[in-house]
This record gives C-alpha cells, structure tokens and sequence, in this order.
C-alpha cells in the first residue's frame, strides 16, 4: 500500500495550520504534465474489516479539518481502481488530496462487502471505483457522478483532478 495514498485517505491528521486554512478556500488542483506517466498502485484497499471504522474517523477528521470526506471504493483487483490510486499517488496530487479531503479507501471485495457504506448516501454500487464525495455533515455533493470514474484507464490524470474539483466545489 502507498503510505502517501493510505496518510491522505485516513490518518492526515498532521496538517499544518496553512493547510487548514486552504482547505476553507477553494484551491485548484495542480496542472500535470499530459506527459506524465501513472502507474498503477497496488494494495491500496486495506482489508474489508476496516472500512467502517475508517469512515467514522474520516468524518470525525473531516469536521475538525474544514474538508470534504472522499470514499473511494474499490478493490485490489480492479485496474480502474489501482489507475485511479496511481493518480492520487502522484506527489503533486496527494498533496493536493490532503488539503481539501479525508480520503477513505474501501474495499468492497469482489462488490460484495461495505455495500452499505454507499447505500447511507443514496448510492448502489454496481462498479468500481466509485467514488463520493461527501461534506463533513454527511452532504452527498457528486450524486450525479458517483460512477464516473469507473472507467479511470480511458481518462488523463489531469481529468480526474478537474472532476474531482468540480465536485468539490459544490459544497
């Protein structure tokens, strides 16, 4: 698992006071090189047990920190869900990530485990990643777009950030 991904997903509680303060203000993503290769992560989805747990505290993280809570659900298996993870794993990106959410990877096994976690928010997940994107005081803001990162290989890195920024922007 890449620490960076796993620090930004669940445990960045060692932000900076600027990095607080950022977080209340809209930043934009940064601008990657369309050259820029992605690699794929692996290991991102910690075991299925945990995910109830580290959604609590993402919430709780989220409150305290003036950011969005980013659930990002997946598998270990899938190469959309490991392209998507290789993106946030780009230094510029992660950095980004951390300063505007609590990012949370769930592992929903083979779309058979933490099913529940999305159905709280309205969300039937039928593929992965899905990804939401959801205020501290449980505000769902990407209902329209839940799924569109299902299909990560077939979009630049630069894409998803926009998407991403899109979406939190609305809340």
């Amino acid at each position: 698992m890449k620490f960076s991904y796993f620090l930004a997903g669940t445990f960045a509680l060692g932000l900076s006071t600027a990095s607080l303060a950022q977080a209340a203000d809209h930043v934009p993503p940064p601008h990657l090189d369309p050259a820029t290769q992605i690699t794929p992560a692996k290991d991102v989805y910690p075991d299925v047990s945990l995910a109830s747990k580290q959604v609590q505290e993402a919430f709780a993280t989220a409150a305290a920190s003036h950011r969005k809570v980013l659930l990002d659900f997946g598998g270990n298996w899938c190469p959309d869900c490991r392209m998507l993870a290789g993106v946030f794993n780009q230094p510029e990106v992660a950095q980004w990530l951390e300063s505007q959410f609590v990012i949370v990877p769930v592992n929903v096994g083979r779309i058979n485990q933490n099913l529940d976690l999305a159905q709280r928010y309205g969300v039937t997940i039928h593929e992965v990643p899905t990804v939401l994107i959801i205020t501290a005081g449980g505000k769902l803001l990407n209902a329209d777009g839940t799924h569109t990162l299902g299909n990560a290989r077939a979009m630049s890195a630069q894409a998803v950030l926009d998407l991403l920024d899109q979406w939190n922007q609305r809340g």
